[in-house]
């Protein structure tokens, strides 16, 4: 007689009565996956013993479905023992995950994956999950974790999830925005912008890309770095050369170095170019979001100059 497997310890030693990761079997998969799949996401993990990549997935897979705090379950098919289920969906190759919505398969991959793609699936899954399906909140954090790491791909599908759910979220549209800033896609980062609804447009998140967006497209213009330097070692009062070499070690990540020398105009003539070079700061601020430590570090040392 086939029994429902989720009761037993699975292969990866999953404990007895878990709810969040089980093992199904082609009797209880409509059960354990299609019908609950109508109340929150479910993944299914296509695997088998003698499947070395199998191995490496399902850790990975498995920390971050309990990372998501049963907002999805991870059910895993052993397709040795209930191959039915996996010849019913085509599957050919193993590991193969499917990611199962209000009883319909939604999306999935082969092959074991990194544990930031896996982190990216599973985030874009609760996003998309329904009602009570996720945190949004979480979900951001997660896209920007994404961000941060580089991950620009996994960045921008976990934003478009969100706005699957909120199409009005501002922090969704600026980070996408700000993946394509990332990735050198300025003209796309621009439509995104213009295509954001006009209740968020003027959204600080928004007008932080906005700003990012415009310094980037200045920094462009300037040229050669070294250029720049040499011009300020050889005339320290050329404001305009200070100006364009703070440009440019900004959008080099050399933002402290850039804090610097806009600084060091303010010292010098305040009323330089009708205060431009403070104005520049305050745009730098506004690009990197008003909690970032080097924001905190600028305004600080503004301060100190402006008001001491």
């Amino acid at each position: 007689m086939l029994l429902n497997q989720s009761a037993t310890p699975g292969p990866a030693g999953v404990p007895a009565g878990d709810d969040v990761v089980i093992d199904t079997t082609t009797r209880s998969f409509m059960k354990d996956v299609v019908e609950e799949s109508r109340r929150r996401p479910v993944i299914v993990d296509f695997w088998a013993p003698w499947c070395g990549p199998c191995k490496q997935l399902t850790p990975v897979i498995e920390k971050v479905v309990r990372g998501a705090k049963g907002k999805v379950r991870l059910a895993k098919m052993n397709t040795d023992d209930h191959p039915q289920v996996a010849q019913q969906l085509g599957i050919q190759s193993l590991p193969t995950v499917y990611a199962f919505v209000n009883g319909q398969p939604v999306d999935g991959f082969m092959g074991a994956q990194p544990e930031r793609q896996v982190q990216a699936f599973v985030d874009k899954l609760v996003a998309a999950g329904g009602p009570g399906g996720g945190d949004i909140a979480e979900v951001l954090a997660s896209g920007e974790a994404a961000l941060a790491e580089g991950d620009l791909v996994g960045a921008v599908e976990i934003f478009a999830a969100v706005l699957g759910e909120e199409p009005e979220n501002a922090k969704a549209h600026a980070g996408i925005a700000r993946a394509q800033l990332a990735s050198g896609q300025i003209e796309q980062a621009k439509a995104t912008l213009a295509a954001v609804p006009a209740a968020i447009a003027g959204d600080a998140a928004i007008a932080a890309v906005r700003a990012a967006i415009e310094i980037e497209e200045a920094a462009a213009a300037l040229g050669d770095l070294a250029g720049l330097e040499a011009k300020v070692a050889a005339d320290p009062l050329d404001h305009q050369a200070r100006f364009d070499l703070a440009l440019a070690l900004n959008a080099r990540g050399k933002r402290e170095e850039a804090i610097g020398q806009l600084l060091a105009i303010v010292k010098k003539d305040r009323a330089w170019n009708e205060d431009g070079a403070r104005k520049q700061l305050v745009q730098f601020f506004e690009a990197w979001g008003p909690t970032d430590p080097m924001t905190l570090l600028g305004r600080r040392r503004l301060s100190s100059l402006l008001f001491s």
